[in-house]
C-alpha cells in the first residue's frame, strides 16, 4: 500500500481505468496492430465520464475530514447540553432543599401553637370560666379607668375642682383604710371553708389562695379559725405552718378548719379557686376539701392594728 494511501485511508487502491499502451517515452505503440492513436479505445470510458473520474479520489479523501469536523463540532454542542442539564439539576435540588425547609418549619409552628400544655388538658367549661374571669377583669379595668378620667376633669374646674378634690381625698382615704386593714368593709363575696388534714391545707396552700382570690379582685378579706380566732389579711400578711398543726397568722395561732371571708366579685373569684390546678384542685389531690359560697353581703369588721412607720414620711 502506498503512502498516498495509507493518508487518505482509501485502503487498497482502486484499479485505474484502461489507458493507451505506449512506447518508451512516451512513442506510439510500436506495434501493426495497434489502434490509430486519434481513435478511443473500446475498452476505454466517454469524455463525459473523465471528469468524475478525476474527482473520485479527492471525493473519496474528503469525506473523512468532513466526518471529523461534523463529530468535533458536535462535541461542544453535547458538552454545552450535559451543563445546562446540570444545572437545571442543581436547581431543582436547591428549590426542593428550600421547600423541606418551609414544611418543616411551619410543622413545628403549628405543633408549637396548637399544643399548649395548660390549655391542651383544659376542659370546655373551665375555658369558658377562664374566659369569664377574663371579661369580668376587663369590665373592672373599664370601670376604674372611666371613674379616673371623670375625677380628672372635675379637678380641673373651679370651685367644683376644689369639692371633687375634697370627695376624692375622703374617698381615696377610705378605699387605703379597707386595703391597709384598718377600716371594717362590707360588699357582695364569697366564704370559702378549708377542711381536710394539716397537709391538705397546709400555709402553702392557704396563701395560694390569698393570692388567687387577690388576682380575681379580691378587696378585702379575713380568716378564721375553728376556735373563732379571726386575722384581717393585708399585703404584708404572713402565713406558717405551726409546730403541732395549725397556722400562724400575722403571729396568731388559728386551728383548721379555716373560713376565708372575702369582698370582691363572687363568679369571678369562684372561677380563680377552680380552675384546672388551681386551689381547690390542690387541696382535693392532698385529701382535702374546699367549699365556696357565693353571699350577697359579707362583712369583714375584723381590723389590723395601724403600722408604725420608722423610717418612712412623707413629702411635703
Amino acid at each position: 500500500m502506498s503512502e498516498e494511501h495509507r493518508e487518505t485511508g482509501t485502503g487498497w487502491p482502486e484499479p485505474s481505468e484502461p489507458t493507451r499502451p505506449s512506447g518508451p517515452a512516451g512513442e506510439p505503440d510500436p506495434r501493426p496492430d495497434a489502434p490509430d492513436p486519434d481513435e478511443l479505445s473500446p475498452l476505454a470510458p466517454p469524455a463525459e465520464t473523465e471528469a468524475p473520474a478525476e474527482t473520485d479520489v479527492p471525493a473519496e479523501t474528503e469525506a473523512p475530514a468532513e466526518r471529523q469536523t461534523g463529530t468535533s463540532a458536535g462535541e461542544p454542542e453535547a458538552t454545552a447540553g450535559g451543563s445546562v442539564a446540570r444545572r437545571l439539576t442543581s436547581a431543582g435540588a436547591m428549590i426542593a432543599v428550600l421547600l423541606a425547609l418551609l414544611g418543616f418549619t411551619l410543622v413545628v409552628q403549628l405543633k408549637t401553637t396548637s399544643t399548649d400544655p395548660t390549655l391542651a388538658a383544659t376542659r370546655e367549661e373551665d375555658l369558658v370560666r377562664i374566659s369569664s374571669d377574663l371579661d369580668s377583669r376587663e369590665r373592672r379595668l373599664r370601670q376604674d379607668i372611666e371613674a379616673l378620667e371623670e375625677s380628672q376633669r372635675q379637678l380641673r374646674s373651679g370651685e367644683q375642682g376644689r369639692q371633687a378634690a375634697l370627695e376624692e381625698a375622703t374617698r381615696r382615704a377610705d378605699e387605703l383604710g379597707i386595703l391597709a386593714g384598718t377600716l371594717p368593709a362590707v360588699g357582695p363575696g364569697l366564704t370559702v371553708r378549708f377542711e381536710g388534714p394539716d397537709k391538705a391545707i397546709s400555709s402553702a396552700r392557704i396563701l395560694d389562695a390569698v393570692q388567687e382570690l387577690r388576682g380575681a379582685g379580691a378587696e378585702a378579706m379575713q380568716i378564721a379559725g375553728s376556735d373563732g380566732t379571726t386575722v384581717r389579711i393585708i399585703a404584708s400578711t404572713y402565713f406558717v405552718d405551726a409546730a403541732g398543726g395549725g397556722l400562724t397568722v400575722d403571729g396568731r395561732r388559728l386551728s383548721g378548719p379555716y373560713t376565708i371571708t372575702v369582698i370582691g366579685d363572687p363568679a369571678t373569684m369562684r372561677t380563680a379557686l377552680n380552675i384546672p390546678g388551681g386551689v381547690v384542685a390542690s387541696v382535693q389531690d392532698a385529701g382535702g376539701n374546699v367549699t365556696p359560697e357565693d353571699r350577697e353581703a359579707v362583712e369583714v369588721s375584723q381590723l389590723h392594728a395601724p403600722i408604725t412607720l420608722d423610717h418612712a414620711r412623707p413629702v411635703s
